[in-house]
This record gives C-alpha cells, sequence and structure tokens, in this order.
C-alpha cells in the first residue's frame, strides 16, 4: 500500500472567500486528496485578492499586479516540488492546478477568479497560457503543438493554443461573440502543454474497486475480478479528443495492472503467439457491452485502455484501444490502427499472416477485430462491410 504524502502549501496569499471576514488576520489551513496524496496548505486570510469586477484588459491587469505582490513564491515552489518528486504528466499536473484553484476561489462562487488563478498557477510554474475575455465569458488557453480536436484553439504569435475550459460553457458561437485576447506577458510562462499520458499516478489500495469481468472462449468460461480506482473517471472527464497514439499509449494503473495482466497470462498458458492474440481479441470483444459515444456521453469521447475497464459501456475506439495497449504489454508485436469512416480496428503483424493481410510499407498485417460485429470474426478476417470501404493508417507501432 502507498504511504500518504502531506504536501504542506505554506499560503500567505489567499483566502475562501466565505471565511474572509469572519477569519481576518487567522491562519487557515485546507486539505484534499489527490491521486492518494494527502495535500494540505496553510494560508493567511487577511490576504486577499477580491474580484468583482467586469471581464476586462485593465480589470484583469489589477489583479494580476495584486497577485503579483502577495507572496506567492511558497504555494509556487511547492507545487514544483510535487511536479519534480512525481513528475505527473502535464494533463495530471493540471489536474492539482485545478484542486488547488478549487480550495482557494471555489468555481461555484466566482468562476472567473477561479479561473484567473488557475492561470496564474499555470504560467508562473512555467507553461504558455493566455486569457481571451468576451462581455461574460473567460477563455483560457495553452500552448500545444498536439494534435486536439473537439475544443476551440487560435494561434498566437505563429504558435497553437488550446481552450482548456471550453467544457464550462457548453457550446460557444465564436462568429456572434467576439473574444479578446489578454496581454500580459510573463516571464515564467514559456513551456508548452503536453496531452500524452506516460504514467498514471500510485493510487491507495483502498481507493480501488472490484470490477467483475466475463466472457467465453470457444465454450469456456473465463472470470476476472479486476481493481479499478473510480478517480481515472474525474481525472479525465475532460480530455479532449487527440491523436489515436496519445491514447492507445496511455498505461494503465498499477492497480489495475497487477489484477488484469497476470490473470490474462495465467489463462493463456501453453497458447501459441496466434492462439494468445485471438484471446485477447475476443476478450475485448466479448467482456464489455457496446455503445457508441454519442449514446454513452453525447458526444464523440475516446476512452483510454484504463478508462474502457472502468466504464460499462465502449465503441470501437475504446475496444482498440485495449485491444492495443493488451497486445503490446503482452507480445509486444508490431500493429497498425486502421481508420474507417465509421469504424476504427487493429491489424498485427505476425510471423506468417492470417487471412488476407493489410499491405502498409511493405509488411503484412493480419486484422484482429476487438469490436462485436454481426459476424463472429476470426483472426485475419475483416467485417464484409468493410471490404470495399476506404480507410487510412491512423497510427502505426512499431517495437
Amino acid at each position: 500500500m502507498k504511504s500518504s504524502l502531506l504536501i504542506w502549501f505554506t499560503v500567505v496569499l489567499l483566502a475562501l472567500p466565505g471565511r474572509l471576514l469572519a477569519d481576518a488576520g487567522k491562519d487557515l489551513s485546507a486539505d484534499f486528496n489527490f491521486c492518494g496524496d494527502e495535500i494540505a496548505f496553510s494560508y493567511d486570510s487577511s490576504v486577499y485578492i477580491d474580484y468583482n469586477t467586469p471581464l476586462s484588459q485593465a480589470s484583469i491587469n489589477e489583479f494580476y499586479n495584486q497577485m503579483e505582490q502577495a507572496n506567492f513564491e511558497p504555494v509556487i515552489a511547492s507545487l514544483l516540488a510535487y511536479k519534480l518528486k512525481y513528475r505527473p504528466d502535464d494533463w495530471l499536473y493540471y489536474q492539482l492546478i485545478r484542486r488547488t484553484a478549487q480550495k482557494l476561489s471555489p468555481k461555484s462562487e466566482n468562476y472567473a477568479r477561479y479561473t484567473l488563478y488557475k492561470w496564474f498557477l499555470l504560467c508562473k510554474t512555467g507553461y504558455d497560457a493566455t486569457l481571451s475575455i468576451s462581455d461574460n465569458k473567460i477563455l483560457f488557453y495553452v500552448h500545444s503543438d498536439e494534435n486536439i480536436y473537439d475544443i476551440p484553439y487560435h494561434m498566437r504569435n505563429g504558435k497553437q493554443y488550446v481552450c482548456l475550459n471550453y467544457h464550462d460553457y457548453g457550446e460557444i458561437d465564436f462568429k456572434k461573440e467576439v473574444f479578446m485576447p489578454v496581454a500580459i506577458h510573463i516571464p515564467e510562462a514559456t513551456h508548452s502543454f503536453s496531452y500524452k499520458v506516460t504514467h498514471l499516478p500510485d493510487f491507495r489500495a483502498a481507493d480501488y474497486k472490484e470490477k467483475d469481468l466475463e466472457f467465453n472462449y470457444y465454450q469456456n468460461e473465463y472470470k476476472f475480478k479486476v481493481k479499478i480506482n473510480p478517480e481515472v473517471k474525474s481525472l479525465f472527464a475532460n480530455y479532449p479528443v487527440t491523436d489515436y497514439q496519445a491514447y492507445f499509449n496511455m498505461p494503465l494503473s498499477s492497480g489495475t495492472y497487477a489484477t488484469l495482466i497476470p490473470a490474462l497470462k495465467e489463462y493463456m498458458q501453453g497458447m501459441n503467439q496466434r492462439q494468445g492474440v485471438d484471446y485477447l481479441m475476443r476478450f475485448t470483444r466479448y467482456a464489455f457491452l457496446y455503445e457508441t459515444d454519442r449514446q454513452n456521453f453525447g458526444k464523440e469521447k475516446r476512452l483510454s485502455p484504463e478508462q474502457t475497464l472502468l466504464y460499462d459501456y465502449s465503441d470501437c475506439e475504446d475496444r482498440s484501444a485495449l485491444f492495443f495497449y493488451l497486445v503490446k504489454e503482452i507480445y509486444n508485436l508490431p500493429m497498425i490502427v486502421l481508420a474507417f469512416p465509421q469504424h476504427v480496428t487493429i491489424a498485427v503483424k505476425f510471423d506468417k499472416p492470417v487471412g488476407k493481410p493489410i499491405i502498409y510499407n511493405g509488411n503484412k498485417y493480419s486484422v484482429c477485430e476487438p469490436t462485436p460485429q454481426k459476424e463472429d470474426l476470426s483472426l485475419g478476417e475483416l467485417s464484409p462491410d468493410l471490404k470495399k470501404t476506404t480507410y487510412e493508417i491512423a497510427y502505426a507501432y512499431n517495437p
């Protein structure tokens, strides 16, 4: 079991707005759990930065100047210390920024101020982030060079900035509502932001729940008790649609990995490579219920392998991600992602191809369909509905 880390943010800068007047001059503290670590900080409630004026370049400039005058160095140092110790990927580090800002200025009490705290903390810990405002909305962007598909972005000084808080507004008609950039230079804000997730936190063992999975493989029933962590849902609730490479290479958390991968390997003992891949294909195909993203989430949403295990329903992209991960982890074979207009599937490179191969860069790949189809497709078989449909190779993996 992981031991909790107590991180003290000594913050002589802010106070929770609802308690400011009653507790003026007192040292207060707040704490929350973040990915298995107990985060705690103290702050001086006599120092409080108010923001109840209309959104404008001038009012945000004034807010920033007050922040600069406050003693923010301890909280910045603590955030950077966490980052140095645990090396969280940028997306997970941003979730820590969000939780910290929420404790200091609750989102429900003053959304603009909450957003300004996030922006300030992210910039002051090194990320190139910007703001744009309309009459009553504030959008928070971060410089990222990666492909993001379902949220707004804009170009500024030749760099792409992706919106981090668009989900809070639902839909915005940018043709009708004009947003103006806020020009504030922050010397520390130089780094670009990556949406790639290379490792998940070491969650506490007590935070995992057990989920039953089962499927039939050639008249034999296989059952699994996989540990999953519900916190993964909240961490990735607003994660955008990115390239397949980013999703397919997201690892499992240690607790989930330890209850799934060894069990799969044990059941697959004695199987050759093709039989093992066939087993993984059918596990991914039949151990989960199918539902489109529109039915499940009301919008396009790609799930990582861990999220696919978490949710009760998943579609072809989600299952392809899980199957890809399992084959990579257990056999580490070359694979390609076949993206049809309405479907995504995987093809695997064996020593000798199975069925009619897909030729890519002179290599032969065998289709392995991890999503239920009208027919019970075998290894190497492509759905008849797709045989005359064009596709693209969305991602190629070579060990």
